[in-house]
């Protein structure tokens, strides 16, 4: 780990941790954003998101895609890995799905803005893709919430 990243306090990276399959919003962790300066897009890809279905028990699958521009904190990537693993045995549906993954990212961040999109693969003949996201309100980031919700496709 780069000296500059050490005193950080995250646990998860670098050290060997045991995955768990049941949601858990307290292994996700942050670092801070070094690059505070100016505006820029970080994006996470999770093509083999599993969750449940709520009613049937039943396996669903998706690919996760989250967006956000970082103020001062960022999600470490393998805390995140680990979060998103703990949906696994987790019964909700794909729109819950992805608002909870926004409103936790939300809250440990404070991001100036995020978007998370769940592709979730058919069943029963129908794809759902939920999309969710937020710009902290009074802001620019605010305007281009509302913006990109109505286009969103």
């Amino acid at each position: 780990m780069s000296s500059r990243r050490q005193g950080e306090g995250l646990e998860a990276l670098g050290h060997n941790v045991p995955v768990k399959d049941t949601y858990n919003p307290e292994v996700l962790e942050s670092f801070e954003n070094l690059h505070k300066d100016y505006d820029y897009w970080v994006r996470f890809n999770c093509p083999e998101f599993t969750t449940l279905c709520p009613i049937t028990g039943q396996p669903d699958f998706a690919e996760i895609r989250i967006c956000y521009v970082p103020d001062v904190r960022m999600v470490e990537s393998k805390s995140l890995k680990l979060y998103l693993f703990g949906f696994r045995n987790n019964g909700d549906f794909h729109e819950d799905v992805v608002n909870t993954i926004m409103k936790d990212l939300i809250r440990l961040l404070d991001p100036k803005y995020i978007e998370v999109t769940g592709f979730f693969t058919p069943r029963g003949g129908i794809s759902i893709y939920p999309y969710a996201n937020y710009g902290r309100p009074g802001t620019k980031w605010e305007a281009l919430a509302e913006q990109r919700l109505p286009s969103h496709e």
